[in-house]
């Protein structure tokens, strides 16, 4: 089964832009709340710097945005390639050397 690379990377956007949102405004209005994880991000993304303002909340938000959709659009298109050109299910058997309906394996 094919992953589909547009609504893989649509689902990583959101779920990555969403986590970097969610924390960077909650350390807008808690100023403790995930520094770590904040500081991780702006070690990775240039440019952005968690200061805990609505304008360093919106650039860590765009960049992890970016990110999510070019990783989620990668895994898809990694993941499709393995299933086009090494595919080991059961449809490889060649037909006798599998299980019956009845579980047990044919002679």
């Amino acid at each position: 089964m094919r992953l589909s690379l547009r609504s893989l990377a649509i689902t990583a956007a959101i779920l990555w832009g969403g986590s970097v949102f969610i924390t960077g405004a909650a350390n807008a209005m808690w100023p403790t709340y995930g520094v770590a994880f904040l500081q991780l991000a702006e070690s990775i993304y240039p440019g952005y710097h968690a200061t805990g303002t609505f304008g360093s909340v919106i650039v860590g938000t765009l960049y992890s945005i970016t990110d999510g959709a070019v990783a989620g659009l990668l895994f898809g298109w990694i993941y499709n390639r393995f299933v086009e050109d090494g595919s080991t299910d059961q449809d490889a058997v060649p037909e006798g050397e599998g299980e019956t309906a009845l579980g047990t394996t044919a002679s």
